[in-house]
């Protein structure tokens, strides 16, 4: 139902609109068990996704870091190789 959510802090280029909005929209669904809300649930799913995003964006312009940002690249190839030690080669 929900694939993971990834760290959005410290990267260079800094986390998009779209990450930090994909990453709401699957918190909300995990918190609320869903994929994909009835008529009834729609309104007050969507409203909780915004405030997440809002509240994570607010977080990520506030946090603060002396560590170097992150290669997106890099930490994908770091992560295919744990997946592949995990899992095996594909």
């Amino acid at each position: 139902m929900c694939r993971n959510i990834h760290t959005l802090h410290n990267f260079e280029p800094p986390a998009t609109e779209d990450e930090v909005q994909a990453a709401a929209l699957q918190y909300v669904r995990k918190i609320s068990g869903s994929t994909k809300p009835s008529q009834a649930n729609e309104a007050i799913f969507d409203q909780a996704v915004a405030e997440v995003a809002a509240a994570t964006t607010r977080l990520l312009a506030g946090l603060t870091t002396t560590a170097p940002p992150k290669d997106r690249e890099a930490e994908a190839a770091k992560a295919r190789a744990r997946a592949e030690v995990r899992f095996g080669p594909r």
